[in-house]
């Protein structure tokens, strides 16, 4: 995942925020977002610790990830184009440059790096780059970069467990983009499970205690790749415009859907889920219906478990009713419309899971813990 450190603990000036060896750093960027941070009056520097393992993201890294992207032609997967795949390509080919090596002899690896892509993208006849205005912010971003502690954040990590310090390991991007399994090839080029807190943090798996997994009341996706509960009509638009469901990092309209419980179940499984975080709920106020998908259905067939590749299946719609109120000034369970409560005890039962924390509006403090 890429680094981003508007992390949850950022804004509680008593919190130590960690960037993991998991993530992918693009050092202007987090330059960038580090000074947005400190104008609005965040203190960082003794707050945010930077792992020595993690990789960096080169200019030349997003060069590549949009030759790549061209060369695929119609078959795009609709990749941010900020560097991330071809990063995580050379940590696997293990020629990547980590935040430890700004420390020692950057200038001759950076180089050498630099060369190695630079040959790759003149193999694909992709030429037509000017990098020289990123190339100085980025390497200003690689000294600014130098003003945080950059350690072995997992013997920090591990030390604040055997203290019985609470730790909370927050991760990026939904289950179905992880690279193992994710709608591949329409995957992110890491891993988006909390398995990754483990290989990402150095945090071993029986130290792991409650997992949450975080899902909206609705579907939502950016980029290519199935989406069996799209809707193509006025209900998707309505669901993207009151949501405001457009991409992060790209600004691309994302795709929406009715909730799809197949997912929904699949993702409880491969993360280990105890417990649910239903977000946006507001979204759908003002809907008397609400769809539901339990099942897969084609040619004939129909399945309630993720099928190995998603592409051509039709969603089996449930009707659920719509609460018709609105929720965004709720603050206590016991104040939830009935017909609420009962979407939540819908999904609850369908899971097997709770649902321990509703989000009714884009408030941080609009949040029930049940």
């Amino acid at each position: 995942m890429v680094a981003t450190i508007s992390l949850s603990g950022i804004f509680d000036e008593g919190k130590v925020n960690i960037i993991g060896n998991g993530c992918v750093i693009a050092p202007d960027l987090f330059m960038a977002e580090a000074q947005e941070l400190e104008t609005a009056g965040y203190t960082l520097t003794n707050r945010l610790h930077i792992s020595r393992r993690a990789h960096l993201i080169l200019p030349t890294h997003r060069v590549l990830d949009r030759a790549y992207e061209a060369a695929k032609g119609k078959n795009k997967v609709g990749t941010t184009g900020k560097g991330i795949g071809p990063t995580y390509s050379d940590k696997a080919a293990r020629v990547g440059l980590r935040v430890g090596d700004i420390l020692e002899n950057f200038e001759e690896k950076y180089q050498t790096l630099k060369a190695r892509h630079e040959q790759i993208l003149r193999d694909l006849h992709f030429t037509d780059y000017d990098i020289a205005d990123e190339e100085k912010k980025w390497l200003e971003g690689v000294e600014y970069m130098k003003k945080f502690p950059l350690t072995d954040t997992e013997f920090e990590i591990n030390r604040a467990l055997e203290q019985g310090k609470n730790v909370l390991a927050e991760g990026a991007q939904g289950s179905l983009l992880d690279i193992d399994h994710g709608t591949y090839p329409y995957v992110s080029s890491s891993s988006s499970t909390a398995g990754v807190v483990c290989t990402g943090l150095g945090v071993a798996p029986n130290r792991i205690g409650r997992i949450f997994g975080i899902f909206k009341a609705y579907s939502t996706r950016v980029g290519g790749g199935p989406f069996v509960v799209e809707l193509f009509d006025e209900t998707g638009d309505t669901i993207r415009h009151i949501g405001n469901e457009y991409g992060a990092v790209t600004g691309r309209n994302r795709r929406c859907g009715w909730l799809d419980l197949v997912a929904l179940k699949y993702a409880i499984m491969i993360n280990g889920v105890t417990d649910l975080v239903m977000m946006k709920s507001d979204v759908l106020d003002d809907f008397e219906t609400i769809k539901v998908c339990t099942a897969y259905t084609k040619d004939g067939v129909t399945v309630t478990d993720m099928p190995y590749d998603t592409e051509g299946w039709q969603p089996v719609w449930e009707d659920v009713p719509g609460w018709h109120t609105p929720l965004s000034e709720l603050r206590n369970e016991k104040d939830f419309p009935k017909k609420f409560a009962d979407y939540i005890a819908y999904i609850e039962r369908a899971t097997g899971t709770p649902i321990s924390i509703v989000s009714v509006s884009p408030d941080r403090e609009a949040t029930t813990i049940r």
